[in-house]
């Protein structure tokens, strides 16, 4: 039985919501999540996940509903910049045979899914709300929220995101994440019916583009690319620019180019990358997800690696730990894979923006994969 009784999660995102259904599944008696959005909304926006993210789903009882929510898709295709196949990638089925390698997915239906997990678990789940203090003893941590309450807990992960205040609060302000000089450009369109690959184009200094499966009707365009002085766009700019990047790009890209039309449906954001010091926590206060090691989109694992974060502890969450042991036995098990994942992200970052003799991105990439198929 485990030696938790009650858990706080501050943020209601990918990495929150999956502690809540891990920690219920645990069979932690209460486990409370409070989102300071007063309403679960997400980025239209799509997301593209891999084998070891749907082996994390299954763990959390999730994985047949991710997989209905989203598209199968057969792999990775890596081309030159006319859209020539180099290399070909894809991992095992690791949550089993009846589950795919890889699903692209809108990040709309992930939220619902989870949503569903969440309140089927009976967590509580409290929208526009916050805290305001976390005051930690050797008994628990008492944490006082945004509409004048107080609750003692023994445990208070944070999931609150790369901007994570909890981790300002409890670690410090000397720990910020740090722009890697990229940004990235997204926005979906109707997916032909024969793209069953997700690809990425390499060939320009800057970044690369690609697009990729979502739905059985969608897809998303992208572009990973070079933003000098980390710039402001003006919002009506943004389809514009967005186009500017995909520019001398072959397969699919110049027909999706001149369907990006309304600036408000481009997502646009700058990529920031923090790798905090291990461990992870103090006290009774333990980072996950983003506010612990947010990663650039150039693996593809962000999602995975805040998914494996809830099975993991909420695994650790069920035994019969001391508190101190469960939370070493976390970092144990967490911080290297993390650290590869981020360090990884970042290093293909650094190969696009300055290209470098020698870089290897599909090697890179195959090496991610084969780490990510190992237990967590």
């Amino acid at each position: 039985m485990s030696t938790l009784k009650k858990v706080l999660i501050v943020g209601g995102g990918i990495g929150g919501l999956s502690t809540a259904i891990a920690l219920r599944n645990a069979g932690i008696e209460q486990v409370d999540i409070v989102e300071i959005n007063p309403e679960p909304k997400v980025y239209h926006v799509g997301i593209v996940v891999q084998a070891n993210f749907i082996r994390a789903m299954a763990a959390l009882g999730i994985a047949d509903e991710a997989v209905k929510a989203g598209f199968p898709y057969n792999g990775l295709r890596i081309c030159n910049i006319d859209g020539d196949v180099k290399t070909e990638l894809s991992g095992a089925k690791l949550a089993g045979e009846q589950y795919p390698s890889n699903l692209g997915l809108t990040r709309p239906a992930l939220h619902e899914v989870l949503l569903n997990g969440v309140k089927k678990t009976g967590a509580h789940l409290k929208l526009g709300m916050t805290f305001t203090t976390i005051n930690q003893s050797e008994q628990g941590v008492t944490v006082t929220f945004s509409d004048g309450t107080q609750q003692t807990y023994d445990l208070v992960v944070a999931a609150d995101g790369v901007y994570s205040k909890v981790r300002q609060v409890v670690f410090g302000e000397q720990f910020k994440p740090k722009f890697t000089g990229q940004g990235v450009w997204r926005y979906n369109l109707p997916r032909p019916k024969d793209l069953m690959y997700s690809h990425m184009f390499e060939g320009k200094s800057g970044g690369k583009v690609g697009y990729t499966p979502l739905t059985e009707n969608s897809l998303y365009i992208l572009a990973v690319w070079k933003e000098p002085g980390n710039p402001f766009f003006d919002p009506d700019t943004l389809a514009e620019e967005f186009q500017k990047r995909l520019e001398g790009f072959g397969g699919l890209i110049p027909q999706l180019k001149e369907q990006i039309t309304d600036p408000t449906q481009v997502v646009y954001r700058p990529l920031e990358a923090i790798l905090m010091p291990s461990p992870w926590y103090r006290g009774r206060v333990l980072l996950i997800g983003d506010a612990a090691h947010a990663t650039t989109p150039h693996m593809g694992q962000g999602a995975a690696q805040a998914v494996e974060d809830a099975v993991v502890l909420g695994e650790l969450a069920g035994k019969d730990l001391p508190l101190q042991d469960m939370l070493d036995q976390f970092m144990a098990r967490r911080y290297n894979r993390c650290k590869f994942i981020n360090e990884g992200s970042i290093q293909i970052g650094e190969w696009e923006q300055y290209p470098t003799p020698g870089a290897n991105f599909s090697g890179l990439m195959a090496k991610m994969i084969e780490v990510t198929a190992q237990p967590i």
